[in-house]
């Protein structure tokens, strides 16, 4: 009699085919599906491969629905690693990262100029005697004299795309730090704690470092604003200066500027661009079966006996009665189409919802719940006169 492990290419995928317990399995599938099916009463039409192939489908399904519930709570760790398959992350418990709210946060340190993952460039425009109007594109060049717009960093071509003004200079700004001397103290932070020294004519401040920040970008702010005579205004392409340039004024006009943002090719070669990007290539393979606990092994026989019911329905369906004498055997295969059909969608249905709330997100709001129950419940135990315990 042939068994699981004798038979050539028992199952179409041969996904667990190597598995011992799926081998073992397999051959009480036979056994279980036929007598649920009646085979000891009336035979049964399903071969041997038949069965393996819907106990395989089975776990297969199932597989996959676990995945698909693990990647809902894990895919935002898993973006950006490398992809591939049955690499055995499926089984895995991984530590959370911050990697994908660091990356999403990326535009906004960009368009702030404190950071990214794009370059900005800087030039400048010769300023010429009585000329207000100077075209950025044909006059905004590098320290040799090259266009800027005509950039190795333009991801757009030579001499084509965009370019976004980030600032706009006309002298050299002072260093903050410059503001900060050893007399500074005494002039803007006198109130703060005071402790006399050996000689009487000398007092220290406790000055907190979060005071120099913010009177630094103070400074800057005030050199920038209070100290300019100087204007200007975008027009297309054209950058209009006020008031009219003369000999008195600075030679050049200093500008930053950023291209378009090519987000599959920045500036730095980014690996994580070709990794994980969504649920087709998180690198997920199918569930081993020896390490499926009882739970999921009950459910993939039954889906898969609702699976042999469906098959047997078609197959039965192909004649809808045989004739026997003086009458004609009229055959269930659509009772057992819409059986096996209904039982499929039952078992998917129950497992989702099961499956629903075990999501790391709905775990934890049934630990906050509890938690939060667990008080209230506290809150009611009388306690005898000091011997209480008081937490907090």
């Amino acid at each position: 009699m042939a068994t699981f492990t004798t038979t050539l290419n028992p199952t179409p995928f041969s996904a667990f085919d190597a598995d011992s317990a799926f081998q073992s399995d397999a051959d009480s599938m036979v056994t279980f599906i036929k007598r649920k099916l009646g085979d000891d009463i009336l035979s049964v039409e399903l071969t041997k491969k038949q069965i393996w192939a819907c106990f395989e489908e089975a776990a297969l399904e199932y597989s996959s629905l676990i995945n698909q519930y693990q990647a809902r709570s894990q895919i935002g760790t898993f973006l950006g690693t490398a992809t591939g398959s049955m690499t055995g992350s499926e089984e895995k418990y991984p530590r959370e990262s911050l990697e994908f709210l660091a990356r999403f946060a990326e535009p906004y340190a960009t368009e702030a100029a404190v950071g990214g993952s794009y370059n900005s460039i800087s030039g400048s425009i010769a300023l010429e005697d009585g000329r207000q109007d100077y075209d950025i594109y044909t006059e905004l060049k590098d320290g040799a004299g090259n266009l800027i717009v005509d950039s190795p960093a333009n991801p757009d071509g030579a001499g084509k795309g965009k370019m976004r003004i980030i600032e706009v200079l006309h002298f050299s700004p002072q260093a903050a730090y410059r503001f900060f001397d050893t007399s500074s103290a005494v002039n803007y932070l006198n109130n703060e704690f005071s402790f006399e020294s050996f000689t009487p004519e000398t007092i220290f401040y406790v000055l907190p470092v979060f005071e120099d920040i913010l009177r630094a970008g103070m400074l800057d702010i005030s050199t920038r604003v209070r100290r300019s005579n100087y204007s200007y205004q975008l027009m297309g392409t054209k950058i209009r200066i006020f008031p009219t340039p003369t000999v008195s004024l600075p030679k050049n006009l200093f500008l930053r500027v950023r291209f378009r943002q090519d987000p599959l090719n920045p500036p730095r070669p980014d690996p994580t661009i070709y990794g994980v990007s969504n649920l087709s290539n998180i690198p997920f393979g199918n569930l081993s079966y020896s390490r499926i606990n009882s739970i999921g092994r009950q459910w993939i026989r039954q889906y898969g006996l609702a699976l042999s019911t469906e098959l047997l329905g078609t197959i039965r369906s192909k004649f809808s009665s045989i004739p026997i004498p003086d009458s004609d055997l009229t055959l269930n295969g659509s009772d057992l189409i819409s059986r096996g059909r209904e039982d499929k969608k039952d078992l998917r249905d129950k497992l989702k919802e099961m499956l629903e709330t075990l999501t790391y997100d709905k775990i934890a709001e049934t630990q906050a719940l509890r938690a939060e129950n667990i008080m209230k419940h506290l809150k009611t135990i009388p306690v005898p006169a000091g011997k209480i315990i008081t937490m907090g």
